[in-house]
């Protein structure tokens, strides 16, 4: 017979499938919405017509329409089709219209969004707290994919978050006091954007954007104040580490910037995971 906290981490697993679905769609539209709202805000303030360089799309455009199609064929995706996991599977990777490969991230998203609600079913049980860390966790995987793709942190998303937080907080529905909440946002903010002048008064040069001040805010709005050292000296070894492998495999995308994005945001994970103190044990600290 199951146990309660296997059967909770199922359901929730199976949510987290779902959501992963969603989540794909959010990564693949909302910079293209953020890039349209910036040509039409543009094209507003200049008085022109349109965008030199972005034409005003002839449907709408945004997470709900229009409808999924293969960028290679038009393919429209069948609801058959865009079963999470499952469709891939049986598809072979594969577009139904045109067989042009469908790119694993989009099961791959579905799978840890599915593993990141099954954690949190199982650590919290089948109720609101699972769910608002579900939150926190989707948001977390739905940034990282996006900064890794884009260098953008979105504001409809941080923002939020950040909101999301502090309310959590305020209202008990995480262990996080409300106070530790609030110094939590307001030193996450301010030390990164300390750092950021600093550097850029050194070197003449942008070291990271404002997206991750934000970012950094919100996880100091979740998991309080204590836990922001933890969270950004695993981000800094582990985007150093991988940031001097990729420019020894000579991968480094042009400008030479790495995301630092991904990093916060595992980081984030791995102490609303296990605990901000466990980072420190594992350095030594």
């Amino acid at each position: 017979m199951l146990s309660l906290e296997v059967a909770d981490a199922a359901l929730l697993g199976l949510l987290g499938l779902l959501v992963g679905s969603f989540l794909n769609v959010v990564i693949h539209r909302l910079p293209k919405m953020m890039e349209l709202r910036w040509a039409s805000e543009c094209a507003e303030f200049t008085r022109a017509d349109a965008a030199p360089s972005l034409e005003t799309p002839a449907e709408p455009f945004n997470l709900l329409v229009p409808r999924s199609r293969c960028p290679h064929c038009g393919h429209q995706i069948r609801w058959f089709e865009n079963i999470p996991v499952i469709s891939y599977t049986v598809l072979r990777g594969r577009c139904h219209g045109c067989a042009a490969p469908i790119s694993l991230r989009y099961p791959a998203v579905e799978l840890v969004c599915a593993a990141l609600f099954a954690w949190c079913g199982w650590r919290w049980g089948l109720g609101w707290e699972a769910l608002i860390w579900s939150g926190f966790a989707a948001a977390l995987l739905t940034l990282t994919c996006i900064d890794w793709d884009t260098t953008l942190l979105p504001d409809d998303i941080t923002l939020p978050l950040l909101w999301a937080g502090l309310c959590a907080a305020g209202l008990g529905w995480i262990h996080t006091p409300l106070t530790s909440s609030l110094w939590g946002a307001v030193a996450g903010y301010l030390s990164l954007w300390l750092v950021y002048w600093a550097f850029k008064l050194l070197t003449g040069k942008e070291g990271m954007g404002y997206g991750d001040f934000k970012l950094f805010a919100a996880l100091g709005a979740w998991l309080g104040w204590q836990a922001l050292i933890p969270v950004i000296l695993m981000a800094s070894v582990i985007g150093a580490v991988v940031g001097i492998a990729i420019k020894m495999l000579g991968s480094l995308r042009e400008g030479g910037y790495v995301p630092f994005g991904p990093f916060l945001a595992l980081a984030g994970l791995t102490a609303m995971m296990f605990g901000a103190s466990s980072i420190l044990a594992v350095i030594g600290l």
